[in-house]
């Protein structure tokens, strides 16, 4: 089993190729597929650390085989689409995209991109994004959210009872910023650049990891009582969460 840090699917092989072509240039290792069946048999023999995925694949979709790789990798998954409408933006951030890069595309500025994408979740995920969030005594351990239903920041998974859900890196790292805040608004800005610490990630970015949390531990997720929305401004995790 190789270790590639990006698999590029485009069903193009000419743009498949000469994007994988140009990250290994410059240290980048990239591998390419041009279809949904050799995407997911790549990824049962390879790993992976970051996709960047068209949504059109000849007979199937990007969004399909985005749904598929959710199912059992925490990966940031990147889409790349010359289809610019509102609709395939939302779908594609709903479904558990990361980004929504429009094409044509400059290689030097993607590949910028992916770096720093990259450097943001290797970040989150190996737990160094702590020593930049205030870590008051009451979010250390087991963190009571409602009824039985806590964050355990031990292993970075919420706790339902005996039922452990998963958490994929930056909506661990979204939660432990609003708990660390409790009782105060965080605007949209700060949650770009203290979570994501990228500005230009779009705001729509943030609506889904704050919708997926809600349904993982809101009782109502349309009608929230821990994290709450201040229209215009940003979120606030009401402070009863501690």
């Amino acid at each position: 089993m190789d270790n590639y840090k990006v698999l590029m699917i485009d069903d193009d092989e000419m743009i498949a190729q000469a994007t994988a072509e140009y990250f290994n240039m410059f240290g980048m290792k990239t591998a390419y597929v041009t279809s949904y069946e050799d995407a997911v048999d790549f990824l049962d023999k390879n790993t992976v650390s970051l996709m960047l995925l068209d949504i059109n694949l000849g007979d199937k979709s990007g969004f399909d085989l985005c749904k598929k790789v959710r199912e059992n990798y925490d990966m940031p998954i990147l889409f790349i689409s010359a289809r610019t409408s509102d609709d395939d933006v939302l779908i594609a951030l709903n479904i558990g995209g990361d980004d929504y890069i429009k094409k044509p595309y400059t290689l030097s500025i993607l590949l910028a991109k992916v770096k720093t994408v990259l450097a943001r979740y290797e970040k989150a995920k190996a737990g160094l994004a702590a020593a930049e969030i205030r870590e008051p005594a009451q979010i250390e351990g087991l963190v009571k959210l409602r009824d039985n239903i806590s964050l355990d920041t031990n292993i970075h998974k919420i706790r339902k009872g005996d039922e452990i859900v998963n958490l994929k890196a930056m909506e661990y790292k979204l939660l432990h910023y609003l708990l660390s805040n409790a009782g105060r608004v965080v605007t949209k800005d700060e949650l770009l650049k203290s979570v994501w610490d990228d500005e230009f990630i779009c705001e729509g970015t943030i609506a889904v990891h704050i919708r997926h949390l809600r349904e993982k531990i809101e009782k109502d997720p349309k009608d929230p009582a821990l994290i709450k929305t201040i229209w215009g401004v940003g979120y606030i995790m009401e402070e009863q969460a501690l």
